[in-house]
């Protein structure tokens, strides 16, 4: 079974209403809806955003319905300036950009007792997305994950310099990090809603709805391709 993970409504509403043979329930106050998406066995929720809304919810993903490779998808704020509104970043591997033991001597994003920066993604789905046609422009590379909307170019700047990711978000490497831990794939598929700087809340809110439709197209083709 496949777990899918989306923060907010808009990112995996349209998954749930074409799901078949469904059922759910709520588990610590987050729905799961488990049954059938493009012939595939699934449970997708609604996360919540942050960090640790995300990382409960794949938690029990692992733990109660025994997901043998987790998805998230959703929108996210783009560093790179080679993204333009739309397009959709894959992760190659994810990075909690506010995680800070500087003081302590470690990196920037060093995570304490996985021993890692950068956590990586799920190779054979990196590779089925990009040999698959008639997608949105495809960007892969690090996205960075933290507890913060970021919007302001100073920041996005220095999360692109520090740690080379090509987008930021909020749940994606909490997300990848209990699927280190509990050793099954992960899959992150953002897709552009604003580029991370002084317009990006009014550009998150005029193109989220559009650019989560991108991301679950892709979702879809990689889980068609998927054995």
């Amino acid at each position: 079974m496949t777990g899918i993970i989306g923060a907010i409504d808009v990112e995996i509403q349209a998954i749930i209403s074409a799901m078949e043979h469904t059922s759910e329930e709520t588990v610590s106050g987050v729905r799961f809806v488990s049954g059938h998406y493009h012939g595939k066995r699934v449970v997708v929720a609604r996360s919540g955003v942050g960090k640790v809304a995300a990382a409960m919810c794949a938690q029990t993903m692992v733990l109660r319905y025994g997901v043998t490779r987790i998805i998230n998808t959703g929108v996210a704020g783009a560093l790179s300036p080679g993204l333009d509104v739309g397009d959709v970043a894959l992760a190659t591997a994810l990075v909690q950009h506010d995680m800070d033991t500087t003081a302590m001597g470690d990196p920037p994003g060093w995570l304490s007792g996985v021993e890692k920066i950068y956590l990586p993604c799920a190779r054979d789905a990196i590779a089925l997305i990009q040999a698959a046609p008639n997608l949105p422009p495809i960007h892969v590379g690090a996205i960075a994950t933290g507890d913060c909307f970021v919007h302001q170019r100073e920041h996005k700047a220095r999360i692109a310099a520090q740690f080379g990711a090509i987008a930021c978000e909020m749940e994606g490497g909490a997300i990848a990090q209990v699927c280190h831990q509990n050793g099954i794939p992960v899959t992150v598929i953002r897709s552009i809603s604003d580029r991370a700087d002084g317009d990006a809340v009014n550009d998150f809110s005029a193109f989220c709805r559009s650019a989560a439709a991108n991301a679950v197209l892709v979702l879809e083709v990689l889980l068609q391709r998927l054995a």
